[in-house]
């Protein structure tokens, strides 16, 4: 073979081969590539958060504010009071009355009346408040006197601060005892260790031996019974209201109110508290009792007042 013909031969050779080498080249450079671009595994969709729903607020549970009872009514006691103040439910005639009481031993305790005025007044006579006549006379106990004419009402204009019925003061005194427009009432006398009751004040002297005298009315016990009936022509004494009153029973006297009380039912209370004797007051407005301060009252000014004092 000629030089040339070689030549040719090795340019065809080598044309052969590296034509060969390059689509082998190309051939691996390719399959990476058919690999890369097989289909991608897709990628799983989020899975959604569920929406919360809130819980709710737990509806409070009602507070029970326990209903307060009412305060058991007093149980009824009629029996009398020992020495000092006591308030007591006091049964009578089917219902229950409320009573301040002061007891005392008239042994040992002195029933005296003081007065504002020194002698008789008919007009614009003086008056005190309970507690001036206590401070004043040392006592450790005291209630209202006897009626008298207030300055307010209308009635008692040209007599005001005056009371017409037999009273014998601390001073041994003896007021109104030329009227005997009120003789008829009752009245009662106290002296040491005991008290007496009289149906008529004209069935009583003058003595001034005794530590007090006052009359007033009605008398509602008598010998332990009864002695005053509510009629109908007495619209005053049917009413309903506190009612003031002295009793005794041996040897112990008693001063005190009835709250809500009728004159009549008043009487029956005192019975039932076994009372042997008892004397109603003035009452209404003029209505105090004290006792170490008051435990009914003041009320208004009065001419006169009955005071428990130390032997």
């Amino acid at each position: 073979m000629n030089f040339p013909a070689l030549i040719i031969f090795i340019f065809i050779i080598a044309t052969i081969f590296f034509g060969f080498k390059n689509n082998l080249i190309h051939f691996q450079t390719y399959q990476p590539a058919l690999v890369a671009t097989a289909s991608p595994t897709p990628t799983p969709s989020p899975t959604p958060s569920p929406t919360i729903a809130p819980t709710p607020a737990p509806t409070p549970a009602a507070i029970l504010v326990p209903t307060a009872k009412p305060a058991p009514a007093p149980q009824a006691n009629n029996n009398p009071p020992g020495p000092g103040f006591s308030q007591q439910s006091v049964s009578a005639d089917g219902q229950n009355y409320t009573v301040d009481i002061i007891a005392a031993d008239l042994n040992s305790t002195k029933v005296i009346v003081d007065t504002a005025s020194d002698s008789d007044c008919r007009d614009n006579c003086p008056t005190l408040p309970l507690s001036d006549y206590i401070s004043r006379n040392g006592a450790y106990a005291g209630i209202n006197g006897s009626f008298f004419c207030p300055a307010e009402y209308p009635s008692c204009a040209g007599k005001t601060g005056s009371f017409d019925t037999l009273l014998m003061n601390k001073n041994k005194h003896y007021f109104n005892s030329d009227n005997n427009v009120y003789s008829t009432i009752p009245a009662a006398i106290f002296s040491p260790g005991s008290g007496r009751f009289v149906g008529q004040s004209l069935e009583w002297g003058r003595d001034t031996g005794v530590d007090s005298v006052i009359a007033n009315y009605p008398l509602l016990i008598a010998g332990g019974n009864i002695n005053f009936t509510e009629a109908p022509n007495e619209p005053k004494f049917g009413a309903k209201g506190a009612r003031d009153f002295i009793a005794t029973k041996g040897n112990i006297v008693y001063i005190g109110v009835i709250f809500n009380a009728t004159m009549g039912e008043s009487a029956k209370v005192l019975h039932a508290l076994s009372m042997d004797q008892a004397l109603n007051l003035d009452e209404g407005g003029s209505t105090a009792l004290y006792s170490g301060g008051y435990k009914v009252g003041p009320g208004r000014n009065i001419p006169n007042a009955i005071l428990f004092v130390k032997r």
